[in-house]
């Protein structure tokens, strides 16, 4: 498949004709309303699970992941057929070709996500009816279905960032949040699939820091500098942070009770995810430093400068709230510190009100966040090269 990036003509003001030169703005639009009905059901999944267990695949929250999927791939999948048969010039000028057929690259990306996400389905009911239930995120159908997320939230970036590129004034704003909102998905996304890591009594092991400083700046860089809003990372994280504290407070509000067993807590309603880490305050940091030397110093200097303000705001942030989040004053439906899930132990729930200082991955904290920044650093470089090809996508 070849792919080109190269710069199509800009919209001229008032001319209605270009304005599907990159791509349909409904096409970018229903991308990301797909992306978040994915991502609204794959923490509803994991609530699910938490609460009452794995009942059966027709789930509302697998009806809505997957709807999600194929909202994204059958809207692509008629894009992709309309500029191979029925397309003017200018969007066939503007799309990628494979196989013969002709799409935008963030359509692509998308159908090629619908049919990762749709195989994973079969696939993790016969994994759930071979070997049992899950004792982990991470297992061989959850990282077939997380890359088709992965890909249906980059489908939904490339779509509005090639919109975003080639459109002006108020237009080019639209397409900016709309962008800036697809970002906050795949944020989100990321914050689940590191959520093993980042439960609030690992949160004063050089663990947690060591993996958040390796994967959100790189996130949070890839999408602020390809972005035309002022202050993008910031937006991005309070957008993450909005959508995890709403499903977290509004799950909550229904009733619910376990169905397998053992059952060794009390659960009445829907349990949820831990606290959302506090992103928003390292994100404002990046786009600090990034306002201030993004453009004066070389891509290398001001991975280093961003990795570190990185690590010294996120251990700054996270720390402390750690260390309220195992009191008994977080044990509330706002702050959701008795998130219990039905199946620990009393001697487990006894230890979380202490941190693990007893596990294997503690160990003295100083060389842990010096690693910390060093992979901040090269998340960092990684996220500001590919934010700066990012800019460059028309297609």
């Amino acid at each position: 498949m070849t792919i080109a990036i190269d710069t199509l003509p800009r919209a001229a003001a008032g001319d209605r004709d270009v304005s599907t030169v990159v791509t349909e703005a409904w096409h970018a639009r229903a991308v990301v309303f797909a992306a978040a009905c994915v991502m609204v059901g794959v923490y509803w999944d994991i609530s699910w699970h938490m609460t009452i267990g794995r009942d059966t695949f027709w789930t509302p929250a697998h009806l809505l992941i997957q709807a999600g999927g194929l909202i994204a791939g059958l809207s692509s999948g008629y894009v992709a057929l309309r500029n191979t048969f029925a397309a003017s010039e200018a969007q066939n000028a503007a799309s990628v070709r494979f196989w013969g057929f002709r799409a935008p690259l963030g359509a692509w990306v998308c159908v090629w996500g619908c049919v990762a996400m749709l195989a994973s389905a079969p696939f993790d009911n016969w994994w759930h009816n071979a070997y049992g239930l899950d004792v982990r995120i991470i297992s061989p159908p959850h990282m077939i279905l997380a890359l088709g997320i992965v890909a249906i939230t980059m489908g939904a970036l490339l779509l509005t960032l090639a919109r975003q590129n080639q459109s002006s004034g108020r237009d080019r704003e639209h397409f900016a949040w709309l962008f800036t909102i697809a970002a906050a998905f795949w944020l989100m996304n990321v914050w689940v699939m590191l959520s093993e890591y980042s439960y609030k009594e690992l949160m004063h092991s050089g663990l947690f820091y060591r993996v958040a400083a390796t994967y959100y700046p790189l996130v949070l860089l890839t999408t602020a500098r390809a972005n035309t809003l002022k202050w993008p990372a910031t937006k991005a994280a309070a957008i993450y942070f909005a959508v995890t504290l709403s499903l977290m407070w509004t799950l909550q509000l229904f009733p619910a009770e376990p169905k397998l067993g053992p059952i060794y807590q009390r659960v009445t309603h829907m349990v949820t995810m831990d606290f959302p880490i506090l992103l928003f305050v390292p994100a404002f940091a990046l786009d600090l430093v990034r306002q201030r030397w993004d453009g004066r110093l070389r891509d290398p200097w001001l991975a280093a400068l961003l990795g570190a303000v990185f690590v010294a705001v996120f251990f700054a942030v996270e720390w402390p709230f750690a260390s309220f989040l195992i009191t008994s004053h977080s044990r509330n439906w706002f702050f959701n510190g008795a998130n219990y899930v039905y199946f620990m132990s009393p001697q487990w729930v006894a230890r979380t009100y202490h941190f693990l200082d007893t596990e294997p991955w503690s160990r003295p904290l100083a060389p842990q966040l010096a690693i910390a920044v060093a992979m901040a650093t090269l998340s960092s470089y990684l996220g500001l090269k590919w934010g700066r090809w990012m800019t460059r996508v028309r297609r």
